[in-house]
C-alpha cells in the first residue's frame, strides 16, 4: 500500500496539458466553423497574424505542458 502512495506522490499532474491541449483543441473548431460560414476570414494580414500568433502561443503551450509532464 505504501508503494503505491509513493508511486502516485511521485507522479507528475497531467492537468497542464489538458487544459492546454483543451484550449488548442476549442480554438481548433473556433477557427474551422468560422473558417467554414465565412470564406473571407480573416480579411487582413492583420487579423491572419493574429490568428497565427494565437494558434502559435497555444501551440507552444500545449507542447511545453507534455513536455513538463512527462
Amino acid at each position: 500500500m505504501s508503494q503505491l502512495l509513493v508511486a502516485a506522490a511521485s507522479e507528475s499532474s497531467k492537468v497542464p496539458f489538458f487544459i492546454c491541449g483543451g484550449a488548442l483543441a476549442v480554438w481548433a473548431v473556433l477557427l474551422a466553423g468560422i473558417g467554414l460560414s465565412r470564406p473571407e476570414f480573416p480579411n487582413n494580414a492583420t487579423g491572419q497574424r493574429g490568428v497565427i500568433g494565437i494558434s502559435f502561443v497555444l501551440i507552444v503551450l500545449a507542447i511545453g505542458a507534455a513536455i513538463l509532464t512527462s
